[in-house]
């Protein structure tokens, strides 16, 4: 069992959800209430990692955040190392593919809020932070956990796109997921089997974890 693979994998998880929860759940409310025409081509736009290949994704963030590029020239001027096949890159790349994972769930949270709960708010004396966080946000709050363990259990298996953008590097790019793939590589079967059955597992409970929201949000348990 490589535990520094999997350490690593759940640390991407993590920060991939704490930037995903915020940005995601702001996204996800202007999505679900804007009326703009451009609503479609953003909709359209955040979907696309669910139909491209991960390679592909990959290569486009990996050509994006490179060291010829204007944000790897940047990073490098800021922090004196490269973006591309380093955590943070890897980082970068995992919000950008879970963004629908994230996004979409929550957006249909919000739209499942009746429409006179938010109209009658602001005659209650409540602005419209107030309205987010004493209204909204309770509402739609399964939607949002459910998308938050989306998120985690896609990012633990996330494989092309890791590969693409963060390369093999042992303790710090190489996640579970390329662990296993280098296990097989190498015959190991046990190993490669119980680092496997560990992502089942995790798969699983985040399945039976989502139903159990999405029941509770019907009210059917």
């Amino acid at each position: 069992m490589d535990w520094t693979a999997l350490r690593l994998s759940f640390e991407l998880a993590a920060v991939t959800c704490l930037v995903l929860l915020p940005l995601g759940a702001l996204l996800a409310r202007w999505l679900a209430y804007s009326r703009l025409p451009g609503k479609s081509f953003v909709e359209a736009l955040l979907a696309l990692p669910l139909v491209l290949p991960p390679t592909v994704l990959g290569f486009y963030v990996l050509e994006g955040i490179g060291g010829a590029s204007v944000i790897g020239r940047w990073y490098s001027s800021l922090f004196g190392g490269q973006l591309a096949f380093s955590f943070a890159g890897l980082a970068v790349a995992s919000v950008l593919f879970n963004l629908p994972f994230a996004v979409m769930p929550m957006q249909r949270a919000f739209e499942a809020i009746p429409a006179d709960l938010r109209l009658a708010a602001p005659t209650c004396g409540l602005g419209p932070l107030a309205t987010f966080t004493k209204i909204e946000l309770p509402l739609a709050w399964p939607g949002i956990v459910s998308a938050m363990v989306m998120t985690l259990a896609h990012t633990l298996g996330e494989f092309g796109v890791v590969l693409m953008v963060g390369g093999n590097i042992p303790g710090e790019t190489k996640t579970v997921a390329i662990a296993i793939y280098d296990r097989v590589q190498a015959f190991d079967m046990h190993s490669a089997g119980v680092m496997s059955l560990v992502l089942l597992a995790v798969s699983f409970a985040t399945l039976l974890c989502t139903t159990w929201l999405n029941r509770k949000s019907t009210g059917v348990l």
